[in-house]
This record gives structure tokens, C-alpha cells and sequence, in this order.
């Protein structure tokens, strides 16, 4: 297979932050490039997403209150649901 090079004009913030991307995902920046191109090809168009799934801040931000209120002995906890709804009822 004869290889060849090719330059790409891009924000140096988006390389960086592909590049921190790509690498968690165990490639370099050209490998990953290569693996859409290849893809591309195989599909005939954009390729599916390989992504890391990460919350966005609004949902950490859910998940660490529910961690809170949970551990707060302070806060009245519900052994179901039913019991939930008839406390929200009074």
C-alpha cells in the first residue's frame, strides 16, 4: 500500500482537544483521521460516531445532588413510591 501525505488547516484548539480525545481512545489524530476516511469509503458517506460518552455539566451536576441526597440523613427518604405520592398528597 503506498502511503502519501496531506495537510489539513485547522483550529489549534480542536487539535488539541482531538487529539486528548483520540488518544483516551487508544490512537493518534492520524490514525484516527484514517479510520473516517476508511469508514467513509465502506459506507459511502459520513461514518458512524465514535465518541466517548461523557454527561454534559448540567447532568453531573444532577448526578452529584442525587449523590447528596442520598447520603443526607437530613432528608426524609421513601421506601417506595406509593409512599412518596401519599406524603405529596397531604
Amino acid at each position: 500500500m503506498a502511503s502519501t501525505n496531506f495537510s489539513v488547516r485547522m483550529d489549534s484548539d480542536v487539535k488539541k482537544q482531538c487529539e486528548i480525545l483520540y488518544g483516551e481512545l487508544g490512537m493518534n489524530l492520524t490514525t484516527a483521521i484514517n479510520v473516517f476516511l476508511r469508514q467513509s469509503l465502506r459506507v459511502g458517506g459520513f461514518p458512524f460516531e465514535v465518541r466517548l460518552d461523557q454527561p454534559n455539566t448540567e447532568t453531573i451536576a444532577a448526578m452529584l445532588e442525587a449523590e447528596r441526597i442520598a447520603k443526607d440523613p437530613g432528608i426524609k427518604h421513601y421506601s417506595d413510591v406509593e409512599e412518596a405520592l401519599r406524603e405529596l398528597k397531604r
